[in-house]
């Protein structure tokens, strides 16, 4: 008979498992910072433990009574979003699951039933899709505008607009905002301003220097760089951030230690990175504006865009991003152009080190200034050689001819 161990004895290894190899012990530094990885966060003493609740709830910087609102890796990336991207303004930032999630969490937070929102006809797609639908739901009335009118749109401002909500440039189409010009006149009229900062990252935009009161942030793209991890974050000046806070805590948003470390790896490199982007996409841009197959190049940095001017005050430089338009051609001649490249592959997202081609198909996703042109392609330059880009190109040039027989 075998006599098995009383797990109550001295002798039971339960309470060296639960105890064991849980101190810290002497810290040192490193390089990177680690990676903490938690659900209970443990006190002291009772009394600790009221203070950090209060702490936490009243949205207090680095509190966390529960790892839902942060661990020392994810205090270290908010921190480090906020810093870079407000610059000298005094702003906090929230880190949310994805850069969809910042977007409906920024709405949420700042709209209530009843309020109306400015939306810029050529935002995200997804941004736009909440909109007509979600908040549509909550009473929230959305009207879209063109992204050419800058301060055209005090027009269109009504006693129940609460919010301007901006993307410049725009997804797919590039059209470059008159920001700072929307911010002044929103704030005369006691209205906040959002934009979606996923083009530029702070490297070449600074948001709160045009005057918004809020940036979002695909941290997914260009501060992740490596196509491997979701996030999204959203930067607001220190006045606004309560709101945030709690519309953040009320829904249990939060982030895993590891993707945020993988973001702040990411994030030292941005700049780097950014300007390879930049250098590949204008080679780029500039080689499709001499093809005859292009109707025009969508980059705001090339001369021939219509606001070239306010790109080049505004922004400090470009990204990997641009579309062109082709000046004829089929559907399936399209997909011959897009289909098995060597370098530019097939896949929504950019912002990674990767190349990547996809056709526009925004006919539904404009209202305000509808499509009229011809078949738009959306490119995002990789960090691989424009030679080779080129060259990848230039095959899908010829499999397009083909296609038209």
């Amino acid at each position: 008979m075998t006599n098995r161990p009383n797990p109550d004895s001295p002798a039971s290894l339960g309470a060296s498992l639960v105890t064991a190899a849980r101190s810290p012990g002497k810290p040192y530094e490193t390089v990177n910072l680690p990676v903490w990885r938690a659900s209970s966060v443990l006190f002291s003493n009772v009394a600790d433990m009221r203070a950090e609740v209060a702490a936490t709830v009243a949205g207090e910087r680095r509190a966390a009574n529960y790892a839902t609102a942060g661990t020392p890796t994810t205090f270290a990336l908010s921190d480090a979003v906020a810093q870079l991207e407000a610059g000298p303004h005094a702003a906090r930032a929230a880190l949310m699951p994805s850069g969809l999630s910042a977007i409906a969490v920024t709405l949420q937070a700042f709209l209530s039933p009843g309020d109306h929102l400015l939306m810029s006809d050529s935002v995200y797609g997804p941004a736009r899709v909440f909109a007509e639908g979600m908040l549509a739901r909550f009473g929230i009335e959305t009207t879209f505008y063109d992204p050419c009118l800058g301060a055209g749109v005090e027009s269109l401002l009504r006693p129940s607009t609460r919010m301007v909500y901006l993307e410049s440039p725009g997804s797919y189409t590039f059209e470059i905002q008159d920001t700072p010009a929307i911010c002044e006149l929103a704030r005369r009229r006691g209205v906040l301003t959002a934009i979606d900062n996923a083009w530029a990252s702070p490297v070449l935009a600074r948001p709160f220097d045009w005057g918004v009161d809020i940036s979002v942030l695909p941290l997914t793209k260009y501060w992740s760089g490596h196509a491997d991890v979701l996030m999204g974050a959203a930067v607001v000046r220190e006045p606004l951030w309560p709101r945030l806070h709690q519309a953040v805590r009320q829904q249990g948003l939060c982030v895993s230690g590891d993707d945020a470390w993988l973001i702040l790896r990411g994030m030292r490199t941005l700049e780097v990175r950014m300007r390879a982007h930049e250098r590949h996409a204008l080679a780029l841009a500039r080689w499709l504006a001499g093809r005859p197959e292009v109707a025009r190049v969508l980059h705001p940095a090339l001369e021939s865009h219509p606001q070239h001017g306010l790109w080049k005050r505004d922004f400090l430089g470009a990204s990997g991003l641009f579309a062109f338009e082709l000046r004829d051609a089929t559907p399936a001649q399209v997909d011959a152009l897009c289909d098995h490249r060597s370098h530019f592959k097939l896949g929504f997202s950019w912002g990674g080190f990767e190349s990547l081609i996809m056709p526009a198909n925004i006919g539904a996703l404009r209202t305000a200034r509808p499509w009229t042109g011809g078949p738009l392609i959306r490119l995002h330059a990789g960090l691989e050689s424009p030679d080779e880009l080129i060259a990848d190109l230039e095959a899908g040039f010829a499999a397009m001819a083909a296609a038209r027989d």
